[in-house]
């Protein structure tokens, strides 16, 4: 599987986000562009900011949904979204765009991190499972918007 922290999945991340354009029709959700773009700010700064938590993650999603996170099958359409990652009002698209192209960044150059704390919702994660998680996230959202 494609890996945000390897090269490969990196470049193809970065070529496809190349191409969003902010008039790109979507092809599911309710989600614009630049809301998308916002969206998915947030797994990258949890992953980048590395902070220590308290959280043992949630047994329900970690026993039924965890495994989908970090494999070759895509998530189907129309997921739900966590409340606090809707975007509730119109975003700008190119600062959002531009915030996220340095988080996916920021998030590559982890790559030599050793020591990565638990996901607050998922739990323990191997740097590798990291990377995984990231670049799924972002080729759901790229898919979305048929990239």
């Amino acid at each position: 599987m494609k890996s945000l922290l390897n090269e490969d999945g990196y470049t193809d991340i970065k070529g496809r986000l190349k191409n969003l354009k902010e008039d790109a029709d979507r092809q599911w959700g309710k989600m614009s562009v630049a809301q998308m773009c916002w969206h998915c700010q947030y797994p990258l700064k949890l992953a980048v900011e590395n902070r220590p938590n308290t959280s043992k993650g949630n047994w329900f999603v970690k026993t039924f949904f965890k495994k989908s996170l970090y494999n070759d099958k895509p998530w189907r359409k129309g997921l739900p979204t966590a409340p606090q990652l809707k975007a509730k009002e119109e975003k700008n698209f190119e600062e959002e765009y531009n915030v996220l192209h340095q988080l996916i960044d920021d998030f590559h150059e982890t790559k030599s991190r050793e020591k990565w704390y638990p996901h607050p919702a998922f739990g323990e994660f191997t740097k590798e499972q990291w990377g995984q998680l990231e670049y799924k996230h972002l080729d759901h959202h790229l898919r979305q918007f048929g990239l």
